[in-house]
């Protein structure tokens, strides 16, 4: 009796695990947004102070005069000594979201 219990348990654990023959994929898995402004409300905010409008540990970012191409590769490699590298962490797309951020940055 235990048998055919465990047994009864393991087919439907497996059956609703297993994917319905209704769900054939036709719709996309929803692609992941990055909340830049938690982000920098949380992560980048440790170190570019006021959401990046002053600086603290790190410079401030608002009105830099740095290109998005080395804005890009910062994010991505870091600085030794100075910043993480992040290349692994955020996709291009989550990165172009940062820096249009970045450029988008307001006196309070």
């Amino acid at each position: 009796m235990k048998i055919q219990h465990a047994l009864g348990a393991a087919t439907v654990l497996a059956a609703l695990a297993a994917p319905a023959a209704s769900d054939d994929q036709t719709t996309a898995p929803a692609e992941h947004i990055l909340d830049v402004d938690q982000l920098f409300a949380t992560t980048c905010g440790y170190c570019h102070a006021s959401a990046g409008r002053e600086a603290g540990k790190g410079p401030q970012l608002m009105n830099t005069a740095r290109s998005d191409d080395f804005i890009r590769n910062r994010i991505k490699n870091g600085k030794e000594g100075a910043m993480p590298a992040f290349g692994r962490s955020f996709s291009d797309a989550d990165i172009d979201r940062i820096i249009a951020y970045i450029r988008a940055l307001k006196p309070q």
